[in-house]
């Protein structure tokens, strides 16, 4: 079992943020193909990352998160993809962890 995490940004570049629909769109993908997903919108979390130039940028993101029994990385990839693309980011960060469901 696996779980996947999907960090999406709440506001873009320009700092407006993204409408509820956006996110209840990925929520309604993910379900639909793992058949649950957990979202934690209402509490963002602060990311922060140096740049190239070494500047500290910071973030609000909404962490998704689905179990799957196995990984597509194919799938995923191309799922990333799609993200970055609809939430105009360079890159929206999609990791997964080997789990044991307790």
């Amino acid at each position: 079992m696996h779980l996947v995490q999907i960090f999406l940004p709440l506001r873009d570049n320009d700092g407006n943020a993204f409408a509820k629909a956006r996110f209840d769109a990925v929520r309604s993908e993910l379900t639909e193909r793992f058949g649950g997903v957990t979202a934690f919108i209402r509490s963002p979390a602060i990311g922060a990352w140096q740049d190239e130039a070494g500047a500290v940028q910071r973030d609000e993101v909404v962490l998704v998160e689905v179990m799957a029994e196995q990984l597509d990385h194919r799938w995923w990839a191309t799922y990333r993809q799609d993200l970055q693309q609809r939430f105009q980011q360079d890159e929206v960060l999609v990791r997964a962890s080997a789990i044991e469901r307790l």
